[in-house]
């Protein structure tokens, strides 16, 4: 049987992944970046291994002495990283210094082309999570009210425009006016600020993918954790990108916005 591996950042995003490859009967061999996977991750599977964000070098000696082909990449690594002190191996040296940029896409595209050149893939990152990904429509059982709509077009605009220069994905709109826009922080803290800046006044969230989204990597998520947090935010209703976003916990995660009443609502790109 053909062996994967996985590159396993923070979040609930690598526990789905491994959860639901096992049950369609896949073996995944798992590298954890120490720096940002949970602890509780090394549970879930037998074939597991910790190693630094640094260790490039490591990381395809593992996935070569366990004979990967294709690998995977699921969960966040901040990019704040990039500029913290860990001390990066040669390999990744070489690599930091023949890019351009030092952004999201061209970091990863960058460790991309070092696996390809070392005979292996990056594949899908959704590979075993079709189900987790909505079609457009609405997918609560509450309907955007007009303003929510109206908030909802004002922020695609907004969202389309700062993903297309790799800024974030993610702002947060009141009245059809931007409260929030996200860059490194991620998506809850942006609506955490958002409340904070509202003064508790109501509140929507419109998250997008980016112009020709790479699937293998930062795909845009949202998990119950955010629909907690909007429910304690006033934030009453979510747009997001449909075929290109991944809701985890799919069931769970609409039966709470039901219960919370928040709208969301999923948009062709």
């Amino acid at each position: 049987m053909e062996k994967f591996g996985l590159i396993a950042g923070n979040g609930q995003f690598p526990f789905l992944v491994l959860r639901e490859a096992h049950r369609q009967g896949h073996e995944l061999v798992v590298a954890a970046i120490r720096e940002e996977a949970f602890p509780e991750l090394e549970q879930e599977t037998r074939n597991f291994h910790w190693l630094s964000i640094a260790d490039l070098s490591g990381l395809i000696r593992l996935f070569k002495k366990e004979n990967v082909s294709k690998v995977m990449m699921a969960g966040q690594v901040k990019h704040k990283i990039i500029f913290s002190s860990i001390k990066p191996d040669w390999r990744l040296l070489k690599l930091l210094t023949s890019l351009k940029e030092k952004n999201t896409d061209a970091l990863i595209g960058g460790v991309a082309r070092v696996l390809s050149d070392e005979g292996m893939t990056l594949i899908d990152s959704t590979t075993f999570l079709r189900d987790m990904i909505p079609s457009p429509g609405v997918l609560t059982s509450r309907k955007p009210s007009r303003d929510e709509q109206a908030d909802f077009a004002y922020g695609r605009k907004i969202a389309k425009a700062i993903a297309g220069m790799d800024l974030g994905q993610c702002v947060v709109i009141k009245e059809c006016a931007c409260v929030a826009i996200e860059a490194m922080e991620g998506t809850d803290a942006v609506i955490r600020r958002a409340a904070e800046l509202s003064h508790g006044g109501r509140i929507t969230v419109v998250k997008v993918c980016k112009p020709n989204q790479d699937m293998r990597f930062d795909v845009p998520v949202i998990g119950r954790s955010t629909v907690e947090l909007m429910a304690q935010s006033n934030a009453t209703a979510l747009a997001v990108d449909a075929d290109k976003t991944l809701l985890f916990e799919r069931e769970e995660l609409i039966a709470l916005a039901n219960e919370k009443r928040i709208a969301i609502e999923a948009f062709a790109p």
